[in-house]
């Protein structure tokens, strides 16, 4: 029996061991142990137990000498021992040892100039399925000379952690070790933990490489090649408005800028399915078919129909897919120098211009502030809008202190003349809470269309003295006065109050998290009057 190697992982003895199976024999292992069901599309659907997103006090980095210093340790990059790292890691492989084994040998970055190999060992096939499908998947060739990984993943999600033994928080353990180039994730069935583990090392791995990591989405014009590039949190339509049928999708979570152009880190997409409905996303929607993974999606046994709008799991529901299964996917996902930065976000105070231009400090201001805004209701007692910060937009999966990521791309900004427009894809008129009504879409999709095809050039903006950006005064399908934010509003005290208190919360959380932030990107950001 074949094993590729794995016994130098400390596996040994396993009853099989399969190498880069296709999608079909996956689904078909799958089925057979017990993992999951088929849809009525023929999906195959799965659920995660207990853990239905991810862990973030679970993950760790192992702390040696030459990472310590590149690493933002906190609440986000917890340290962990090499040698608890390497106790864990041999509890797993022999975990492994007599079962089958289910590898995939794949690539992560688009660009041939800064393809990294990653090979992922997983007990279940299911779980192989899915990042067979998210990763760059090798051809036949590629697969016949691919040599040996530069990273390697053991998971084992049936493998549990003593917390007491092994100086981790709970059962679950997520664990990069950047200098021996190993990652090990043990007791989490939830895959996007897999995904992002790929994301956390190539977000450390590139910036040696002078590639800007990037947790955005990202298009291209098909006759330019220009690209644009989308940042946003949840619930900022950030999928949405980077899915535009006239311009080809390089992906839609993560993305390197080199000296060359955009590239993807990935070869599929890892999409939400709450409350997914055909008209809406229907890319998504027709991409939920053979080949794809589903998890935790409530499905009716007999008709095995999905109910997309059931969360009694969790509402974290998912799909990974293949990323060609979207009709307008740029396969290879690279493309040109961007034109355009797009950062979205929703914002629930209905304060936020609809569209402004960010000079290059601003461009890092917000990069770092990574804002969006929660609806009030989400928790009981919670009557207002609560805003969230996340660094980069993507603060999990950002091992190095922000101030490299935002110096990185202050410095392509500067090289390339790229332009920078913050986005409020929220309310207008009024906040959430007073029952305003979110911006139209359309009129965003104007806004969005007009920032990459050069109509904001020659309009005359006007300055925001509280947020400090400027906004256009005109923009093609979108009536003036919805470019106003202060103007949307009945009441322009009320207004002010709100717009205020934003601003002073902006300044809170960027003097509590970048003390050390060079003045010139904190003068850029919002200033209370």
């Amino acid at each position: 029996m074949e094993t590729y190697g794995i016994e130098k992982y400390g596996i040994i003895g396993p009853k099989a061991v399969y190498r880069n199976l296709t999608p079909a024999a996956l689904t078909e292992a799958a089925l057979r142990r017990g993992e999951g069901t088929l849809s009525k599309t023929g999906a195959l659907v799965v659920t995660t137990g207990k853990y239905t997103g991810r862990s973030p006090n679970d993950k760790f980095i192992v702390d040696t000498e030459g990472v310590h210093n590149e690493i933002a340790w906190g609440k986000v990059n917890k340290p962990i021992s090499r040698e608890k790292f390497d106790a864990i890691k041999g509890k797993v492989a022999a975990y492994l040892q007599g079962r089958e084994i289910f590898i995939f040998d794949g690539y992560a970055g688009a660009d041939p100039k800064y393809t990294k190999k990653f090979r992922i060992i997983n007990e279940l096939a299911s779980q192989n399925l899915f990042i067979h499908q998210l990763l760059i998947r090798p051809t036949a060739e590629q697969l016949a000379d691919y040599g040996e990984p530069d990273y390697t993943m053991l998971v084992a999600p049936g493998f549990k952690c003593d917390p007491e033994v092994d100086g981790v928080n709970s059962e679950a353990a997520i664990m990069i070790d950047y200098e021996a180039h190993m990652i090990v994730i043990a007791g989490s069935q939830y895959s996007g933990e897999i995904k992002k583990s790929v994301f956390s090392t190539m977000n450390y791995v590139m910036t040696k490489e002078n590639v800007l990591p990037m947790h955005c989405s990202a298009n291209m014009d098909p006759e330019t090649h220009e690209t644009a590039v989308f940042f946003g949190l949840s619930g900022t339509g950030k999928t949405t408005l980077s899915a535009d049928p006239g311009r080809k999708l390089i992906g839609d979570d993560e993305h390197g800028w080199s000296p060359d152009g955009i590239f993807n880190f990935e070869g599929g997409c890892y999409a939400k399915c709450i409350n997914l409905k055909e008209e809406n996303e229907p890319d998504i929607y027709r991409a939920i078919k053979f080949g794809s993974l589903v998890e935790n999606v409530v499905m009716d046994p007999e008709t095995r129909e999905l109910d997309f709008d059931d969360d009694s799991l969790t509402e974290n529901t998912r799909v990974g897919y293949p990323v060609d299964y979207i009709s307008n996917a740029q396969i290879p996902g690279e493309g040109g120098i961007p034109k355009v930065v797009i950062f979205l976000t929703a914002d629930a105070f209905g304060v936020l211009p609809p569209i402004s231009r960010l000079s290059k400090e601003a461009a890092m201001y917000h990069f770092v502030t990574g804002f969006t805004s929660k609806l009030a209701g989400t928790e009981r007692g919670i009557t207002e809008p609560q805003p969230t910060f996340s660094t980069l937009f993507g603060e999990p999966f950002m091992p190095m202190d922000p101030q490299v990521y935002a110096k990185m791309l202050g410095d392509k900004l500067d090289q390339y003349g790229t332009k920078v427009y913050l986005v409020n894809t929220g309310w207008a008129g009024g906040s959430a809470a007073a029952g305003a009504k979110r911006m139209k879409l359309s009129y965003t999709r104007a806004m969005v269309t007009a920032a990459l095809n050069g109509s904001f050039d020659n309009v005359e903006f006007k300055h925001h003295d509280v947020f400090n950006v400027d906004y256009p005064t005109s923009c093609p399908g979108v009536p003036d006065e919805m470019l106003d934010a202060r103007g949307m509003w009945a009441d322009k005290a009320a207004y002010d109050e709100q717009a205020n208190k934003l601003a002073n919360m902006f300044a809170e959380n960027f003097a509590k998290k970048y003390p050390h932030m060079a003045p010139e990107i904190a003068n850029a950001g919002p200033r209370a009057k």
